[in-house]
This record gives C-alpha cells, structure tokens and sequence, in this order.
C-alpha cells in the first residue's frame, strides 16, 4: 500500500477508538509522516500495577524508508513515550517545539539514543519530503502544544493534537481565535480533532480559574499539604508556586518525574517567578505549617510518591494525622480501584482527603481539563469551516459526539474509524482495518518489546 501523489490519506495506528498511545501517519507521493508516538498503561496480567504499552509500529517500520519525519506536538506521554522504545525501527530525524525537546531528549538519552531533533518555533512552516506542515500554536495543558497544518498537492488537514480554548492559560500563550479563523478563508480538507471530552456540555475551566480554589485549600489546613497534580502540566505547578507564596508555605518536590519535569521547565524558560523548591533532604526540619508538597502519583500508581506516602514509606516526608493532601487532578478512565485504594490509605491514618472530582457544588474548582468539551469543539468546527471532520483520541462513544457536534456545525462530512482504517482525505471515505494494528509492551526486566495477544 503506497500512496501516489493524487492520495492524502491519514492512517491511525493508535490512539482511534481509544485514549492514549497515539500513534497517527499521513501518507503522500510515497511517502509517509508521522504525528506522536506515546504510550498508555494498562494493568498487568496480576492486577497489581501498571505495565507500559504501545502501538505496535509494524505497518511503518516497514516501509521506514518512506518515513518523512516525526513529529511530537507537545509532551506527554500519550504523545512522546514510545519515542525513545521505537526509534530504532524508524531512524528519522524528530521534529517538536523546545519545552517538549527538553523532556523528549531526557528519555532518548536513558536509553543511549542519539536520535536527531530538530527544534521548531511556534508558527514555524517547514517542508517535510512532500509535506509542508505549519506549527499553529494551541492552548494545551503542557506548554507549546501545537496544532499541525499539513499541506499536500493534494489537499490540507488541520491536525488538532490535544487542546482546549483557554484565554488565560497562566503559562504561554491565550489560543488566538485568528489562527484559526484564518483557515477557513483558504479552504480546509480535513481536521482530525480531540474527542476527549466531546461527552461533555459547555467549556473546560481555565487554568486561570484555578489559583483561588487551591488557595483557599491550602490555607484551611494546618498541618502538612501535599497537592498531588501532572508533573508536566506547567501551568499547574506554576499556579502551586504563586499559592505556596500567599499561603506562606515552602515548596517540595516529590517524585522523579516531578522534579525532571520541573527542570526541563525552568530549562525552557518557565518556572521563573514565585517557584523555588526546597532540596527535598530539608523537607523534614520544616514545621507542618510550613510545607506543601507537590508529589506525583494521582492515578494511584504503585510505587509513585503519593502511594509511597499513603503507605508511610517515603524517603523525605512522614505524613501525621490532621496533614492534607489534596488531589489537582481528575481520575482517568480505568483508575478509579487505585484512586479509591489511595484514598482509603489516607483516611484509614485519619489524614484529610480532597479530590477535585468530588467537591461540593458550588465550591471553586481544583483541576482544568487540557481537553475541549463540546461548545469548545463546535467554536473551533465554526472557526476552521472543514469539509471532513475526523474524531480521534477518545472511545467509540467520544468520538461519536464529536462526530454530532461536527455535523451540528455544519461540517458537510464526519468520518469514523478505528486505529487500522484508512481514511482518504481527497475522497472522503474510509477504508477499513487497512493496515495491521495491535499492541507492544515493555518488560522491564528483561527490557524488551513483547506482543500483546489480540482479545
């Protein structure tokens, strides 16, 4: 299956039909490019924690020649992690912006690869084999998020990547309505779009909206708090240091990841102002009225600071009865045994709990979804004026919502699929299971791919 220079096709080989792992290729004159390449976590065959897994790349490693380039449209894991697991199979230069670079090229190194990466600017065109694409940048939780516009002889998709509408996203750039507005006037193939939150009515919250919710949080306890959020959501932390500011508390990092995150961060520019952890070996002598930690681990994985410390085994910090732990975050589909587990751990100790899913109505939000619910998908449907709308990351249902709101917009044509299917960007169709799929994981001791067996 080779495309001619009359095709523009979009192949997903994952991430269609699911959340995370995703792994997307547009094909053209011969030649092939790739958008992300992440991982997701599943439980293992015990039951107890997670294991990595990925798309299984077979379809383009073996036609890596063809290969035009990769590109990663912003940093997290869903996105990147199987970058430095696959690279070898595909031996093509990485293109993505400098926060996402400063993170990518940590996992690439731990692993001894030497991939190139070139550094792109927000707004930046470059000329990929028979692809133009152009970086739109995209208001996302983790910074420089960009949406791809990728321009053949035979048509154009908008590539949407992860995103919401967000006018005051504490970190980077507002979206800028013109960026995309402007597409409509040169006539738009195609947008392959997020369906994450597509179920929900009205708008995501804005980062923005966040500071006085946790403020009041943090300055109702007494004791320690430890907030628990996404190490790569930026603008999170940085709304954490501003709190920690007013509250009068020091800042402690907790996790690995965390404190990666938050030096590739401060690498890239970010975490200037009213953030300066403590080292975490000083966390001890601090009073509890002085500290608030940030920790990882708020999907409940095993191992994570946030486990370590509901089970009293953490390194720095020992939790007492009366401290607070308060989780930024909401719970991703398929992790709520583990979340209720952790919470349980905590109270069990009579330590307090606040979720950001189970608040009071009323009561200021804790947590800002990075992904569009509905009037934010039918606003961005109405700016670009597309001819074909294509749902992705997210579930059949998801997608099926995004596919109606499209429709509601007027969107002359919404085509569904799974990962496999090739959808034809000139014809509008879709071809079904063309190309091979299935999953990879890593086992981590011995270090090598492993197949997962098809359900």
């Amino acid at each position: 299956m080779n495309p001619t220079h009359k095709d523009f096709w979009f192949l997903p080989l994952g991430g269609c039909g699911e959340i995370g792992m995703n792994l997307n290729l547009y094909g053209h004159a011969g030649q092939w490019l790739m958008v992300d390449c992440g991982i997701t976590f599943e439980k293992t065959a015990a039951g107890i924690g997670n294991r990595v897994e990925m798309a299984d790349p077979l379809f383009i490693s073996s036609r890596h020649q063809s290969l035009a380039g990769i590109i990663a449209t912003h940093a997290h894991e869903d996105h990147i992690g199987a970058l430095a697991h696959l690279w070898d199979q595909f031996r093509c230069p990485i293109y993505t912006t400098a926060f996402t670079r400063q993170v990518l090229v940590r996992k690439l190194r731990q692993k001894g690869i030497d991939a190139p990466i070139i550094t792109v600017e927000d707004g930046e065109t470059l000329s990929l084999g028979p692809f133009e694409v152009r970086w739109i940048p995209i208001t996302h939780s983790t910074p420089e998020t960009n949406a791809l516009l990728i321009t053949t002889a035979a048509g154009s998709v908008l590539h949407t990547a992860d995103w919401k509408i967000d006018m005051a996203p504490v970190v980077g750039e507002a979206i800028d309505a013109g960026h995309y507005s402007r597409l409509a006037a040169r006539g738009i193939d195609a947008i392959v779009c997020d369906s994450t939150n597509a179920n929900y009515s009205g708008s995501s919250v804005s980062e923005s909206e966040l500071f006085s919710g946790l403020l009041e949080a943090v300055k109702g306890s007494e004791g320690r708090v430890v907030l628990a959020c996404f190490a790569s959501n930026v603008a999170r932390l940085q709304t954490l240091g501003n709190v920690a500011l007013v509250a009068n508390r020091y800042v402690g990092l907790l996790g690995r990841s965390l404190h990666n995150m938050v030096s590739c961060a401060k690498a890239s520019g970010y975490l200037r102002d009213n953030f300066r952890p403590v080292d975490n070996e000083d966390l001890a002598y601090l009073l509890p009225s002085e500290l608030m930690a940030i920790a990882t681990g708020s999907q409940g994985e095993m191992n994570a600071a946030l486990h370590r410390l509901a089970m009293d085994n953490h390194p720095d910090i020992s939790l007492q009865a009366g401290d607070h732990v308060i989780f930024s975050a909401k719970t991703i589909p398929g992790n709520e045994a583990d979340v209720e587990r952790l919470l349980k751990a905590f109270e069990s100790r009579h330590i307090r709990v606040t979720h950001a899913s189970h608040l009071p109505e009323g009561q200021s939000p804790l947590h800002a979804s990075g992904h569009p619910c509905a009037d934010e998908l039918l606003q961005m449907y109405r700016w670009v004026k597309p001819r074909i709308a294509i749902p992705v990351h997210g579930e059949r249902e998801h997608m099926r919502c995004n596919a109606a709101i499209a429709k509601a917009a007027g969107v002359p044509f919404q085509l569904q699929g799974i990962n496999g299917d090739l959808f034809d960007l000139v014809k509008g169709t879709v071809k079904r299971k063309s190309a091979p799929v299935g999953r990879l994981w890593l086992d981590e001791r011995k270090g090598v791919l492993e197949k997962v067996p098809a359900a």
